[in-house]
């Protein structure tokens, strides 16, 4: 077995979390249980890949507007069935909401992962009414961070009211030292142009927020995204990366909140602590 480089433990969330590889069976339990009581349409296409779909998940009166949320893996694992629960927070808050799949590296390169949320936004966008929200957890983040580049997408009739991302990889140039290089097809120019870091900041209201149990490298990536872009960055307290979520699962959790009401938690700011 090769042994990890410093690098590639310091970006390894699951040997760190205790009971961590029981994770992705409960998350996918929580989502199967959801859907089974659900109002919504499943597998909606916004591309021509077999990945490029999304579920849509609606309230039971007219929404205030369509929460997107993009998952995590890396960009090499996963896709949008596994978190169908975090639906339940917003959804009892009258929002709807589309949990995404997209195509994963190496099958294809990360700017066109980044170009196909893109697609997914503005296909929403068109098919439905009202305020987008944007959220996404770990790779996700960094997608919908991506999002807020005009270059990457316009925002037609400036629909986009906020973005969220969680736990955000939000500088890629420190992966180059990882083991995800190679399937990541990172290079120098890729690596930085895919950086939300690196880029402007959006004109919506963007709030970052990350578990205070997390790997140091994902406090030090939300805290570049808030310190590039002058927003807040909330830090939960007693959340690692696997659990940082969870509160999207409750209409009352403060991340929920964040996302639903563009409220941000004063007493978890680390960019108010002094």
């Amino acid at each position: 077995m090769t042994e990890k480089s410093a690098a590639d433990i310091a970006y390894s969330n699951g040997d760190f979390i205790p009971d961590g590889e029981s994770y992705p069976a409960r998350w996918a339990a929580a989502a199967a249980s959801f859907r089974a009581g659900a109002s919504g349409t499943l597998g909606l296409r916004y591309g021509p890949s077999a990945r490029q779909v999304y579920d849509l998940f609606v309230p039971d009166r007219p929404a205030r507007g369509t929460v997107i949320f993009i998952h995590g893996g890396y960009w090499l694992a996963g896709d949008g069935s596994v978190w169908s629960h975090l639906a339940a927070g917003p959804i009892a808050r009258g929002w709807a909401v589309a949990v995404a799949t997209y195509d994963l590296c190496p099958d294809v390169a990360l700017p066109q992962i980044t170009s196909q949320i893109a697609t997914l936004v503005s296909v929403i966008a068109k098919a439905r009414p009202g305020p987008i929200v944007l959220t996404g957890h770990s790779a996700g983040g960094h997608l919908v961070a991506r999002m807020g580049d005009p270059k990457v997408l316009p925002d037609p009739g400036q629909r986009i009211a906020r973005i969220i991302p969680i736990s955000p990889l939000a500088d890629l140039v420190p992966l180059m030292d990882t083991a995800m290089k190679g399937p990541l097809g990172l290079n120098e120019v890729n690596a930085a142009a895919e950086s939300p870091r690196r880029q402007p900041a959006p004109t919506c209201s963007v709030t970052v927020w990350v578990g205070a149990d997390e790997r140091p490298v994902f406090l030090d990536q939300a805290r570049w995204l808030g310190e590039a872009w002058h927003c807040p960055v909330v830090i939960e307290p007693a959340r690692h990366h696997f659990d940082v979520i969870a509160g999207l699962s409750d209409p009352n959790h403060l991340l929920t909140g964040a996302v639903t009401e563009g409220t941000v938690p004063r007493t978890w700011r680390s960019d108010l602590q002094t």
